[in-house]
Formats: C-alpha cells, structure tokens, sequence
C-alpha cells in the first residue's frame, strides 16, 4: 500500500519550516509522496494575507525541484469554510488504496481538541507529528476526549525549526532579510510582486 503524507496550511508565504517538515515525514515514515494542501478559506483564522494564486504560485516554486512532492486543490476548488476533516474525506475517497498521514506540528497537536470533528479526523489518517518551539505535548495528551489518538499518532524526530508565515510577513512590511527562510525563488516572487509591503 503506498503511503500519502498530506500537509496543510495558508503557505502564506510557503518557508524552510513547511519542507524541514515534509521532508523529515517523508523519511521518516517512508512516504511515496507528499501532498501539500494550501487552505481556501481557514476557518480558525481572518483570511489570508495574499490571494490563493499567489499562493500557488509561490508554493509551485517551492516545490519544484521536489519530484515526490504536489500540491492538491482540494480545499481551494470548493466552497468553504475548510476543515481538514472534510479535505481528509475527500482525499481518502480519491486515493482509496493508499495509507494517509497528516502532517502537523506540536501546536497544532496541542490544539487538536479545538479543531471541527477530531474524532473522525483521526479515524481517516494517521498523525505525523513534530516538535514545535514552545508546544510541550506528549502522545496521551488528549487521550480523554480523543480516544485511541495515542495509538494514531507518531511523533517524528526533526529540528525544531523557529520560524512561521506570519513571522516572514512581518519581517518583510518591516523590511528585514527573509531570504534564507524562503526556498529559493519565493523571495525573488515576493519582491517581484510586492507581497506583504
């Protein structure tokens, strides 16, 4: 059975972080491919900061030296609000003999009780989980509202990687250097396009 490993998010912009993340799954867990999974509308933030073409766009250059690596569509080709849970249903339904994992880091592990119908979520895929800087979590955490989300979830082995989307932004309107937290060209796109100014 091949093994999916699904990552979602704004990817607004996409940064080191996201493929420190795919990449250490990937290996890992042996995974055939890795399927990135930009949100349309995500229901538990205001809205992007750019418009989803330029997410594409800025995720495309991203991944395009990745040959396992995609990018799905599911979440900006149908209307939201946009729960993974849903996005997990449908990819299931898509790839009906391959085993899926959802790749996610601490904070959002930590967060999982507040996310739309967990339980179901974790009966569609297995967790890959890392580390992130400042969310202490440990696999029975939740244990007590989230039965069997122990035995559903791996924790992966990665560096902790400091850095997020909304950091980047800031540091861009701010006029810092963000280049070296970018794969390469994604910066050139920003500056080209004016993004986060």
């Amino acid at each position: 059975m091949l093994k999916l490993g699904i990552l979602g998010g704004t990817f607004d912009p996409p940064h080191i972080g996201h493929c420190v993340l795919a990449e250490f799954a990937q290996s890992a867990l042996a995974l055939d491919r890795v399927l990135f999974v930009p949100a349309g509308t995500p229901p538990h933030k205001n809205g992007t900061r750019t418009n989803v073409e330029h997410r594409l766009t800025m995720l495309e250059i991203a991944l395009a030296n990745e040959a396992t690596w995609a990018i799905s569509r599911v979440d900006v080709d149908r209307p939201g609000p946009h729960y993974s849970v849903d996005m997990l249903r449908i990819l299931a339904t898509d790839h009906p003999d391959v085993e899926l994992y959802f790749i996610m880091g601490g904070d959002s592990f930590r967060d999982l009780p507040t996310w739309s119908r967990s339980n179901e979520l974790i009966m569609l895929c297995k967790l890959a989980v890392m580390e992130r800087p400042g969310a202490i979590i440990t696999l029975d955490m939740h244990e007590a509202v989230i039965p069997n989300l122990a035995k559903r979830s791996i924790f992966i082995d990665a560096p902790l990687i400091g850095v997020s989307s909304t950091d980047i932004a800031r540091w861009q309107t701010d006029g810092r250097p963000i280049r070296r937290l970018l794969p390469p060209g994604v910066a050139e796109y920003i500056k080209q396009h004016g993004l986060y100014t």
